[in-house]
């Protein structure tokens, strides 16, 4: 899909150019060739005050023949001193999405453009290939008329006077990022009875066997082997049976330094006997958003093949009401031998956790990720634009926090001081409370996975906040965002 070349290639056809302009700024050299080519009408517009430069201002100007882009279209920029790596992903989200519109199937970009001070170009190639990928991305929907074929790019040829091998590799890297994040928002935007947990599995599966992992599914019966009573007694309301999915890299001889991705697998969250209101509960099909994160990940290692041990896994369950459902004051235990007073069976995806954290440190993970859409209380406290943050080392949390730079995904570390992890004992009868109070709500919540972790490094994500969107935006529609799928995978690039 991706062409890497020094110029236009005379006697090539591309249905659009685009091309940014700075506020008052010089033409870029490409701009300067084409209004040539056009007897100077690009010029003659920027005289007429017709050639937009504030940021995200559109101009659209055919070239009826004259040039080798049937459309040229220049995008403003603003200010350079002001324009950012979130501008470019933005704003060449905008213009894709705008081409896609009028069905322009070849388009070619002038990378040289987009040039932002103290960045290296070869990123500048990866964010433009990684924001075609995110802006070409359609949400499936299921009325008839969606049977109809859905028009889609062939090519982008990026255009730049240093294009060599390196941007080669940078476009094929921004491609990854851009498929695993949007294999994440597929999953989740999935219908909650179009992606049960075996379902789920299935998916899961199919990044296995297209790069060659291997891959594994824990049963009912051998999580009941192993004291899965977290897990178990999640899946006790409902009729689809649980699963543990595991998926490992191996990229090292040895099977050691491993890093461990663990993703929140509620493919559906009613709340249990603790019902949720029903007012958009039907959005609750996206509470899988942290196995929708982790999957897109390995998607995107199944790509790049970072040197690095990974291990994947996934606790996945329906969280419903029947008479064998778990009740607020039953005491489970947990795969590490930890007791649970459960206080409040809206707060299972910590449950669920908590075996899979525990899993994953039995299959050899020597640091720890986990991804979950865990409470509503990180929407109060960081809105829907930052991940909250809970870990017990400050060490891997820099990494994690430097990864989530690198993809544009802010994350803001909550605090962890001791009173916080009283409130976890506040059980008379089991070793852990699940729901100590709405105080703190999002770190506690973070901690009690913590208390499976342990020692191991550990890093607690909590995008209920982030993982959903109700508004368009330039690289994408309403759903699912896959955050913290890139992420995950700039940390162990």
């Amino acid at each position: 899909m991706y062409t890497i070349s020094k110029e236009l290639k005379k006697g090539q056809s591309y249905d659009a150019l685009i091309v940014g302009i700075h506020e008052k700024g010089e033409f870029p050299p490409l701009l300067q060739n084409v209004d040539q080519e056009l007897d100077g009408q690009v010029s003659e517009l920027k005289k007429l005050k017709q050639l937009h430069t504030k940021k995200g201002e559109l101009t659209k100007v055919f070239t009826f023949g004259k040039s080798s882009a049937q459309v040229l279209y220049t995008i403003g920029l603003g200010k350079q001193a002001d324009f950012s790596l979130d501008d470019l992903q933005n704003i060449i989200g905008q213009v894709v999405r705008e081409a896609k519109k009028g069905k322009l199937a070849q388009l070619a970009i002038d990378v040289d453009s987009f040039s932002i001070a103290n960045t290296e170009t070869n990123e500048i190639v990866h964010i433009i290939s990684e924001s075609v990928e995110l802006a070409s991305y359609v949400v499936d929907t299921y009325k008839e008329k969606t049977n109809e074929k859905q028009f889609s790019l062939e090519a982008v040829t990026l255009v730049g006077e240093k294009a060599d091998e390196e941007w080669e590799k940078a476009a094929l890297g921004g491609r990854a990022f851009g498929e695993g994040t949007n294999l994440s928002r597929k999953l989740v935007n999935i219908p909650g009875n179009m992606l049960t947990p075996t379902i789920l599995a299935e998916e899961a599966k199919k990044v296995a066997d297209k790069h060659g992992f291997e891959f594994d599914v824990l049963e009912r019966e051998d999580m009941e082997k192993l004291g899965m009573g977290a897990l178990l007694a999640v899946a006790q309301g409902t009729d689809q049976p649980p699963k543990m999915i595991v998926l490992k890299y191996q990229a090292k001889e040895k099977w050691e330094d491993v890093v461990g991705f663990v993703g929140k697998g509620l493919t559906f969250d009613a709340g249990g006997i603790s019902l949720k209101p029903g007012l958009n509960m039907h959005e609750m099909k996206m509470d899988m958003g942290g196995a929708a994160a982790v999957l897109g990940a390995m998607e995107i290692i199944g790509q790049i093949k970072p040197d690095r041990n990974i291990l994947a896994v996934i606790p996945s369950s329906e969280n419903l009401i029947n008479g064998s459902a778990l009740k607020p004051g039953d005491v489970i235990r947990a795969m590490s031998g930890k007791t649970i007073e459960v206080r409040n069976t809206d707060a299972e995806g910590r449950l669920i956790l908590a075996d899979g954290v525990a899993y994953a440190k039995q299959l050899g993970a020597n640091y720890l990720v986990d991804v979950a859409t865990l409470t509503g209380a990180v929407l109060i406290a960081l809105g829907n634009s930052t991940t909250g943050v809970v870990h017990n080392n400050k060490e891997w949390y820099a990494k994690v926090e430097e990864a989530s730079e690198r993809s544009r995904e802010p994350v803001w570390a909550f605090p962890t001081h001791k009173p916080y992890h009283d409130l976890l004992k506040s059980s008379d009868v089991a070793d852990l409370n699940n729901a100590p109070g709405r105080l703190g709500g999002s770190i506690t919540a973070g901690l009690f996975i913590g208390e499976f972790a342990e020692d191991t490094p550990w890093v607690h994500l909590d995008i209920a906040g982030t993982a959903w969107t109700s508004k368009k935006t330039s690289t994408g529609q309403p759903g699912g965002t896959g955050v913290m799928a890139r992420t995950l995978a700039h940390l162990v690039k």
